[in-house]
């Protein structure tokens, strides 16, 4: 029996998806492929790191701390109930709200690392395996890692969010290789990695700065990887394949939208769920949050071509248009620098004998977190 605190009893939480998956078994062209995308696939290669090592667990965690996260974060700040309630209610919130955020990173890894695997057995092209192959590697490590974050310093795991769930199940279960890229590396990590950043910049706690920066090194590469695959896909489809893969981006879009509400956890603490949602939903604070999310998703959708009129439309409802523009080269290329600055500077500590591997450089880590910002 499981001894860690979950929000809701554990067989609530089991879900499993049927495979429908036709697999691409065998391929003799070893030596033919995309240059960029065999580029990437030495860079997954190169930047395999070990979570267990690589990252300072020592350190304790305190959600009460205004440093990790402050107040207005937490979606419901400056609400009716939130002004009510005392100072331990108001971090007994933010520790569920904080909670939730990171187990919805848990289960978007997860099935990560359901679809990595998927690709490797679905996609045609062999030079896309060996890259999905070390992204599979990827995915595993940061679910290792959130899973160690939320059970021994968070003491507290909630479920997967309905709309988060939707869309997980649509993008694994639909038998076009194409689909789950589009689902997986351009819709739910494109989001996910602007959501890294954002707690990788902004909190103060350097566990929580080490985390997310190093999963975004891995990132980057991914998003990479699914822009690339699908622009050369997309560029002969007919316009009946456009119009439906733009269809399910519309989909995509408002389900990773309206993930963020977290009216699972006003529930679960005796609120009114709807009521707190609504108000999270019209909070100018999440307003601005939620918009932010797709500033990595809104350039890449157009860069991979479905941009047709229905596409846009949902964009200029979301308030997000003004992405569109953001060069995606550009984007990746500042994450890979973030991370080589990170690299540079914890193996020249090393070398001076000020770091070491096991686990005692709380320190160095908040050093090394500043510079790579």
């Amino acid at each position: 029996m499981s001894t860690h605190r979950y929000a809701l009893p554990l067989e609530e939480t089991r879900w499993n998806i049927p495979g429908v998956a036709s697999t691409v078994a065998f391929n003799w062209e070893y030596d033919s492929g995309r240059q960029r995308m065999l580029n990437l696939y030495e860079k997954g290669k190169d930047k395999q790191w070990n979570t267990q090592t690589r990252i300072d667990w020592s350190h304790e965690v305190d959600t009460s701390n205004q440093e990790m996260a402050p107040d207005e974060i937490v979606p419901i700040f400056g609400s009716a109930p939130w002004e009510k309630m005392s100072r331990a209610e108001k971090d007994e919130v933010r520790h569920h709200y904080v909670a939730w955020t990171n187990s919805q990173f848990l289960h978007g890894e997860q099935g990560a690392l359901v679809c990595s695997a998927k690709i490797v057995e679905t996609v045609p092209d062999m030079d896309s395996k060996f890259y999905a192959a070390t992204q599979t590697m990827d995915e595993a490590r940061h679910v290792e890692t959130y899973a160690k974050f939320i059970n021994e310093k968070l003491d507290l795991c909630y479920p997967i969010n309905e709309s988060l769930q939707s869309l997980l199940n649509q993008t694994i279960t639909d038998k076009r290789w194409d689909f789950t890229y589009l689902g997986m590396q351009v819709m739910i990590e494109g989001v996910a990695l602007a959501a890294f950043s954002m707690i990788r910049d902004f909190t103060g706690d350097p566990l929580g700065k080490a985390i997310n920066a190093y999963v975004m090194q891995d990132e980057a590469r991914h998003i990479a990887f699914g822009r690339l695959a699908l622009k050369d896909a997309y560029a002969d489809i007919t316009e009946a394949e456009r119009a439906e893969r733009e269809e399910f981006v519309v989909e995509a879009s408002y389900l990773l939208r309206d993930r963020f509400l977290a009216k699972e956890v006003w529930d679960n603490l005796g609120m009114d769920g709807d009521e707190m949602a609504a108000y999270v939903d019209k909070h100018q604070m999440m307003t601005e949050f939620r918009k932010a999310l797709f500033s990595r998703v809104v350039p890449t959708v157009k860069d991979i071509g479905l941009w047709g009129p229905e596409v846009q439309k949902a964009y200029i409802d979301m308030g997000v248009m003004q992405f569109q523009d953001l060069d995606v080269d550009e984007l990746s290329d500042n994450d890979e620098r973030i991370a080589e600055e990170l690299e540079e500077l914890l193996a020249r500590r090393k070398d001076e004998g000020v770091l070491t591997d096991d686990g005692s450089r709380a320190a160095a880590m908040a050093e090394t977190i500043a510079a790579g910002e």
